[in-house]
């Protein structure tokens, strides 16, 4: 199992300039003005003109950029797209032809298509099935045709009018004026949705979770994550294993995913036991490297006890050394099975206290194929199969003997491209099992809880202190008391 090469994690950064939504809108708008002027760039005019109009435009921009329009709200773009249209100069059809032609090439053949078949493998047809998953995505990622093609339109519109204008021999404030009443009507309906509409955020702990006395319960915790597993379709899978766990140990029905559900974010509230404004890791998109607060890696460390997570590059922006990473580059049929045999290797030569594994074949299906066919259900029976043989191997080497396991998924997956973020239908909860001589049998846990608490469950089982910012309450309901034992 190859790790991820330098190159590899740069490339990881850069790709996140495209694939998130924020950055996509202003890099693809330009790209496309400039290319629909390319016969004008030997003229200093044309400069002149473009830089004085993208100034004018810059505010929209600005508004585009921190609004997302995730979900239904996605809907509402038509209105001030058909507000530009009313009261400024319509482009030329050929300026909004070339932005849907070259949004559909990029989303559909580059992305679906190109870019899938070199990274995991997936078929040279697979344009014929990623196009319709543009279309249903609803999160806010550049594959949200319904939210990406109205602001980029917008863009386009309003940039061409205040173009043209410098263009003809200046821009007078009264020329000026009808964008001014588009970039602050778009403004105030932005404030409006997400004041009013935008209501559905998890809940988050207000408190730092209660101080204990420190006492170690198991040797090892072994946490397994099935990125982007979805709770609906796991129950839909052939899952012999993981229901034998279930029913020998606890489970949450209701364990809940943090806000963004993006897997960055969700792995760094997981093993931090807080909240993306504490720990500072807001998207995928990681412009300052590193978590702002402690993690379990450095609670363990202050009892002397050392953890590792096994994950894909992305993940070192958040965690750093504790992370080793995997390359993402490789055909999806084999992901998986390279993690768990890396897994292997990593048990025998530095048999952690802690050790996280991110299994990220059924993510990357959902992406690229859908949630709702049959190859992801059965990327959820492969990974069923492959932690049964990796546990059975702890097993032999006495690796389980007083371990706790923890399957869960760091978020769930939504419709289309496989979308999470926003938490649409299938991305908030998440299957969520312990297991252990420590975990009490066949109890299904119904109330409502956060991935947040996964931090500081782990240090109560460990005997290590809560990261100084844990918020998530440990989750004793699975724990059995000394009296149990």
């Amino acid at each position: 199992m190859k790790k991820a090469s330098k190159f590899e994690k740069v490339a990881a950064r850069c790709w996140n300039l495209l694939n998130e939504g924020k950055p996509f809108t202003p890099i693809f708008t330009t790209g496309v003005f400039l290319l629909f002027f390319i016969g004008q760039w030997s003229e200093t005019s044309f400069w002149f003109s473009f830089f004085l109009s993208l100034a004018g435009t810059i505010p929209l921009f600005i508004l585009c950029f921190l609004y997302d329009f995730p979900l239904f709200l996605r809907n509402y773009l038509f209105i001030p797209l058909i507000a530009a249209l009313l009261l400024l100069q319509a482009p030329p059809l050929s300026l909004w032809l070339l932005a849907a032609g070259l949004y559909f090439f990029f989303t559909v053949f580059f992305w679906g298509t190109l870019y899938y078949h070199l990274r995991i493998g997936t078929t040279w047809l697979n344009f014929t099935r990623f196009w319709k998953l543009v279309l249903k995505n609803s999160d806010s990622t550049s594959g949200n045709a319904q939210e990406q093609l109205p602001k980029v339109l917008m863009l386009l519109l309003v940039w061409h009018y205040l173009f043209e204008k410098v263009k003809d021999g200046g821009l007078s404030l009264a020329q000026y004026s009808p964008v001014l009443y588009v970039t602050a009507g778009f403004g105030l309906l932005a404030w409006i949705l997400h004041r009013y509409l935008f209501d559905w955020k998890p809940a988050e702990y207000e408190e730092f979770t209660e101080k204990e006395a420190i006492q170690a319960k198991s040797d090892k915790v072994i946490v397994i994550v099935v990125d982007g597993m979805r709770k609906d379709r796991f129950e839909k899978a052939q899952t012999p294993f993981l229901n034998a766990l279930k029913a020998e140990g606890t489970e949450y029905r209701q364990m809940e995913t943090v806000y963004p559900a993006r897997t960055v974010v969700c792995f760094s509230s997981m093993f931090t036991g807080t909240y993306p404004r504490e720990h500072g890791i807001t998207s995928n998109m990681v412009w300052r490297l590193g978590i702002k607060v402690e993690s379990i890696f450095d609670s363990l460390r202050k009892v002397g006890k050392k953890g590792k997570l096994l994950g894909i590059a992305h993940l070192v922006d958040a965690m750093g050394n504790d992370v080793e990473t995997v390359t993402a580059v490789m055909k999806n049929d084999v992901a998986d099975p390279s993690i768990m045999q890396r897994a292997r290797q990593i048990m025998e030569s530095d048999n952690p206290d802690l050790f996280i594994v991110q299994m990220i074949a059924t993510d990357q299906t959902g992406h690229s194929r859908g949630v709702f066919y049959d190859e992801y259900l059965q990327k959820i029976n492969e990974a069923d199969k492959l932690i049964e043989d990796f546990v059975h191997y702890l097993e032999k080497e006495g690796h389980m003997e007083n371990t706790t396991l923890i399957i869960c998924a760091d978020h769930g997956q939504a419709d289309g491209i496989g979308g999470h973020g926003h938490l649409d239908e299938g991305e908030r909860f998440v299957p969520f099992i312990m297991h252990g001589p420590h975990i009490r049998k066949g109890i299904t846990v119904e109330e409502k809880h956060s991935l947040v608490s996964l931090a500081p469950t782990i240090a109560h089982l460990l005997g290590a202190p809560f990261p100084e910012n844990s918020r998530g309450p440990v989750l004793k309901q699975a724990i059995k008391e000394s009296r149990e034992m």
